[in-house]
């Protein structure tokens, strides 16, 4: 089951380097993500959500691959290649994987102009190297699907930047 996770940052770009750190980390097999998108509210108030993958694109490839093949059975390749890349990018464009739009939308308008949030939808990862790797980028915890301890651990990391708190004996 994906945990899904909303952080907010102080400036506009945060975000953006977070997104990238969690996708390095998906290479080391240290996180395994659902979906991955940044919010960033401009200082006009401007919203603007940026998807991780781009389903228009990725239907219209996949649409001209399909089309291209099915074009060449009936020899009329180059139809069947702007046919099928043309309805997949229809379908691409309908499509919503991970994280509503609409969702992202309404807790972007909370946001304070100038900030921006990251979304993502976590399907597994090894919490100790993953917390030690995006902690120093701070945030603050919008809204997730964890427990209440755990979003409360998550938190503390974030606000600490990673350094264990000095405990007096």
């Amino acid at each position: 089951m994906s945990e899904l996770i909303a952080i907010a940052y102080d400036d506009m770009f945060k975000a953006e380097e977070v997104r990238l750190a969690l996708a390095k980390l998906q290479k080391e097999h240290l996180i395994e993500l659902g979906d991955a998108a940044v919010v960033v509210k401009d200082t006009e108030g401007k919203v603007q959500l940026k998807q991780a993958v781009n389903l228009t694109a990725m239907g219209a490839v996949s649409g001209g691959f399909w089309g291209l093949l099915i074009g060449t059975l009936f020899f009329m390749p180059l139809a069947g290649l702007a046919i099928g890349a043309t309805t997949g990018a229809i379908s691409g464009a309908l499509t919503d994987i991970g994280v509503d739009d609409d969702f992202m939308r309404e807790l972007a308008e909370t946001m304070r102009p100038g900030t921006s949030a990251l979304f993502v939808l976590v399907r597994k990862f090894t919490p100790d190297k993953v917390l030690e790797e995006i902690a120093p980028y701070g945030g603050k915890v919008l809204r997730t699907s964890l427990t209440k301890d755990k979003e409360a651990e998550l938190q503390e990391v974030l606000s600490n930047r990673g350094v264990k708190p000095v405990t007096q004996e």
